[in-house]
């Protein structure tokens, strides 16, 4: 049997000749490739705009390039000349908009007007921005409590839009903030809060310059932040070790053509990344760092028992750490046996691993949701940074704990307030900043939302930015949620499915483009700022015309929201949304960390938040770095899989062609796909245990035992080189067999990464 027309040849190389023409490509399709070019020179730079991609750190002496594949296809999509003015509903309605895919519907292009949707005729209809303010005011101000709202955040939001936004919600009533970073990096939040007392990374992006090891775990930098490979591309050619941990082969940790190299363009020849890659069980990263550590640690007692030295940081340990004693018990008393088979890695692997990190001065770990969307996955980071206490790579140049996030301003919203458990010391500096009290108790995480508006519980949905039906795990259950709700209200530059599900009233409501430029009523071009991985906070301003003249800033309407829901009497929300230099002084006055806001922002690079942890300062309850002692899980899903026949555990991720929920194309160059989204990734054995072929079509079910039946249908199957009894597919088609019921331990991520899934031939189902 031949090789199925969508199969085509991987790239050799993440970068290169390849990346330069899909970037080209964009730029055509954008129907404004020269425009497109000129503004792409600004992406990144101190007089531009920050790229509406990845949080990926930007160099203190960058160059006149400082973009990606991954940016141009952002600032491709968001600069399209297409439009969805008012007249596309009136050929299109919401129904029939409802079978597009979500590359249809985002194709469709910008939107233009603010829109409110009629049932009688289920289409979206024009109306004044005064208009939906007032009624969205009306509907919030008639519900019997603020509570009875849930209020969505996406990470594209600037960190005065965000602000603005939490000051509404909070002087509303509620603390109801389901954000992004709920189902992201939330574990990598509350790890390291109890690790190191900041729920961030410790590092600075100089540091990789520095670093003599670099461990990336469970991420793939080629497709979700392909800045990174400048920097890995760097550590690798000065010959820092790069060990990797994923159980996907991504080709972007493999090898990377740079397009800023003339040699490799000219030649075609790329460097390695990756000194050592193992393709770890899915879910078995804290067993396999548990591992290398005991292998440290039984290095060092020999060491110590034949009169060398120490090769633990005893300095370290002692002076600012906590709990080292009982992290060496749980070590000692998990076995090999567990470690082995839990991580799909042997001994010996493990001990070589130990030696890279012993002879490294200097390492960073570094990872992304490959880790973060498990169900032990708070777990699996505290053993990360156990791992780096142990020789002391914390609060040193080269050294860090560095979680990726994913959108460009996911960090600086948590940072501004949107956080459904505000400290007390946030919201006592907004009493005593506003002189009203504010709400105390907890809100509402996402998947807390999800169920308050499955039960009837929430009343109102409001989403700035983002697609969250497409976004969340058990999407028929998502769009049930939204659908019954009284008010849904999305913010967005582009149509999307949530908008597809409208409540009772719904409106859609168009906003500017991070490329755009943002004036006021004076003409004034104003900038917003956003907050990268590494803590730095730069400011962010558009060059390009809007895409049309209703447009409003994000925080235009969400002020606009605010007066007719709370009034002005406690904010002058028009005064902020005229000069946003006055939402950075309101930030400056209840936030730490950022004095002289509005004059330390207009410098290159802006400047970074205080980071306890890269100066060994502390702020855990203990006052210092604090080691966990917790055992490795009984069974991890993948275990569970081999030893069940017919079972396997799925993990969703991005494609090559997409950036979260946006689909910029349908090719997958990277994993070699092409023209095709619905398919499902199969270790070729495991395809021969279940029959089929490559290229067959398969139906997928879900195995989460709550009741609830999740059958992703007529997906194709892909042999591909992946750990026996693990599959993996594309986001967000797949997210219909993600539970809600399942999430992690203390974070409440959806366990996107360890899904129990069986398969049936779609033809077999079909004869049923």
């Amino acid at each position: 049997m031949g090789k199925p027309e969508f199969i085509g040849k991987k790239s050799k190389a993440a970068g290169g000749w390849g990346a330069l023409r899909s970037c080209g490509k964009k730029l055509l399709a954008s129907g404004a490739p020269l425009s497109g070019a000129v503004t792409m020179l600004k992406a990144n730079q101190p007089d531009g705009f920050d790229c509406p991609g990845c949080a990926w750190g930007d160099p203190e002496h960058g160059s006149s390039f400082e973009f990606c594949e991954n940016g141009v296809k952002a600032v491709a999509w968001e600069s399209t000349d297409k439009r969805v003015h008012p007249d596309f509903f009136k050929t299109h309605t919401v129904s029939e908009l409802r079978t597009w895919t979500d590359y249809e519907v985002e194709r469709a292009g910008r939107l233009t007007h603010p829109m409110r949707y009629e049932a009688s005729t289920d289409r979206y209809v024009q109306v004044t921005w005064d208009e939906a303010f007032s009624e969205i005011g009306q509907v919030l101000r008639s519900l019997d409590s603020p509570d009875r709202a849930e209020f969505y955040t996406s990470g594209r939001a600037s960190n005065e839009a965000a602000y603005i936004y939490q000051l509404f919600v909070r002087l509303y009533g509620t603390n109801n903030f389901p954000d992004c970073s709920n189902m992201c990096h939330e574990a990598s939040g509350v790890a390291l809060e109890q690790a190191i007392g900041i729920g961030k990374g410790s590092v600075l992006l100089e540091d990789f310059e520095k670093a003599d090891a670099i461990f990336v775990i469970g991420q793939n930098p080629g497709t979700n932040h392909p800045r990174m490979l400048g920097d890995l591309r760097r550590a690798a050619k000065r010959g820092a070790k790069i060990a990797v941990f994923n159980p996907v082969r991504e080709k972007g940790l493999e090898r990377f053509a740079d397009p800023q190299d003339k040699l490799e363009m000219i030649t075609g020849g790329s460097t390695a990344i990756a000194n050592e890659y193992f393709q770890v069980r899915l879910g078995g990263d804290m067993a396999a760092i548990r591992g290398i550590a005991k292998a440290v640690l039984a290095a060092d007692d020999a060491a110590i028992a034949s009169g060398r030295a120490s090769l633990l940081d005893r300095a370290f340990l002692k002076q600012h750490t906590t709990g080292f004693d009982a992290y060496r018990a749980a070590v000692d008393a998990t076995s090999w046996e567990h470690i082995e088979n839990q991580s799909g890695m042997s001994r010996e692997q493990l001990e070589d691993l130990a030696k890279i990190y012993i002879e490294s001065n200097r390492t960073i770990c570094t990872w992304a949701m490959g880790v973060t969307q498990h169900r032990h996955s708070v777990q699996t980071i505290r053993e990360i940074s156990n791992f780096l206490f142990l020789r002391g790579n914390v609060g040193r140049p080269g050294t860090g704990l560095c979680p990726v996030r994913g959108h460009s301003n996911v960090q600086g919203d948590r940072t501004v307030g949107i956080n459904e458990k505000p400290s007390d010391a946030f919201l006592d500096a907004l009493e005593k900043e506003f002189r009203v009290p504010m709400p105390r108790r907890h809100g509402h995480n996402v998947l807390a939302a999800i169920g308050a508006m499955l039960d009837g519980t929430a009343q109102a949905f409001i989403g700035l930015g983002g697609n969250f039906a497409r976004a969340t795990p058990d999407s028929p259950l998502i769009a049930k949620a939204l659908m019954n709700q009284k008010l849904t209200v999305n913010i967005a530059t582009k149509l999307n499915h949530s908008h597809l599900l409208p409540g009772e009233v719904s409106y859609v409501l168009p906003c500017l483009g991070r490329t755009e430029i943002d004036r006021n009523s004076d003409g004034i071009a104003q900038i917003v700022t956003v907050e990268d991985s590494m803590s730095m906070v730069h400011g962010s301003g558009g060059i390009n015309r809007p895409a049309s003249p209703e447009l409003r800033s994000e925080i235009g309407i969400i002020a606009g929201i605010a007066e007719a829901t709370v009034g002005s009497q406690i904010v002058d929300w028009r005064g902020l949304a005229h000069h946003y230099d006055r939402i950075r002084d309101l930030i400056e006055r209840t936030i730490s960390g950022f004095h002289n806001f509005n004059e330390r922002v207009r410098k290159p690079r802006g400047f970074r938040l205080p980071n306890g942890p890269s100066e060994r300062i502390w702020t855990t309850r203990a006052g210092k770095a604090t080691f966990s002692d917790c055992e490795l899980p009984a069974l991890t899903e993948h275990q569970r899989a081999l030893g069940e026949h017919g079972t396997f555990v799925l993990q969703t991720f991005r494609s090559h062609d997409q950036y979260n929920t946006t689909v910029y194309g349908l090719d997958d160059r990277y994993r070699g796909i092409y023209g095709e989204r619905r398919i499902v990734f199969v270790n070729p054995d495991d395809l021969t245990e279940i029959g089929a072929n490559a290229g067959d079509r398969v139906d997928i079910i879900g195995l989460h035992e709550d009741g609830v039946e999740r059958v992703a249908e007529s997906f194709r199957v892909v042999p591909y080189e992946l750990p026996r009894g693990s599959v993996a597919g594309y986001y967000p088609e797949l997210n219909v067999l993600v539970p809600i019921s399942t999430a992690g331990e203390l974070s409440d991520t959806p366990t996107s990464k360890s899904v129990l899934v069986s398969f049936r031939l779609a033809e077999q189902a079909r004869a049923a």
